[in-house]
């Protein structure tokens, strides 16, 4: 069995940057975006044509094509999967679980991996994408999110016994966090 590594980070850390650091270090590396394989298994049901029609399915079906994208993920046999998705995601009524009970434990990752930066560098980047319609978040708010991000990993960790890794992904150092985790595998590679 190869290595499943569910890489997760609040919008803003640099999460993408950093996973496409780790690729140009391990080429073998295959990268699945979560929504993306829900996506599929969505059309796959004929239950959407595309990723806007999704959202708007009922959460009933959404939990299902949670644990469907989970269930497909832990089959991949690639030696590297790299596994982008979120923790959680800010809805109207709360916090909403990325990662549910049944998904994680169904995704079997051998690691989970938090992306991390300093709230005011989250704030900067959100504000400088021009290719995002994201809502206005304060920093405190981003600091409330960055903890909860902690919170919802150290849960992760304990539901699938998967080890946990912080790295953060400071202006300009996407390198050194893609290395934190490559370093990360060349130790459990033995």
């Amino acid at each position: 069995m190869g290595f499943r590594l569910v890489v997760v980070g609040i919008p803003g850390v640099g999460k993408s940057t950093v996973v496409d650091r780790f690729t140009a270090q391990h080429p073998e590396t295959k990268v699945v975006t979560f929504g993306t394989v829900m996506l599929e298994e969505a059309k796959a049901k004929r239950w959407v044509k595309d990723r806007d029609q999704m959202r708007k399915l009922p959460v009933d079906k959404q939990k299902l094509l949670q644990k469907a994208a989970a269930t497909a993920i832990a089959k991949m046999r690639e030696k590297v999967v790299v596994v982008d998705t979120h923790l959680f995601i800010r809805t109207n009524e709360g916090f909403w679980p990325g990662l549910p009970f049944e998904v994680v434990r169904a995704m079997k990752p051998t690691h989970l991996i938090l992306v991390e930066a300093s709230a005011a560098d989250v704030a900067k980047r959100r504000t400088a994408d021009p290719t995002r319609a994201r809502d206005a978040v304060t920093v405190e708010g981003l600091t409330q999110e960055l903890q909860l991000a902690r919170s919802f990993l150290a849960v992760a960790s304990t539901l699938t016994g998967a080890p946990m890794l912080m790295v953060t992904n400071a202006e300009g150092k996407a390198e050194e966090a893609a290395s934190a985790i490559s370093s990360m595998l060349r130790s459990a590679s033995g």
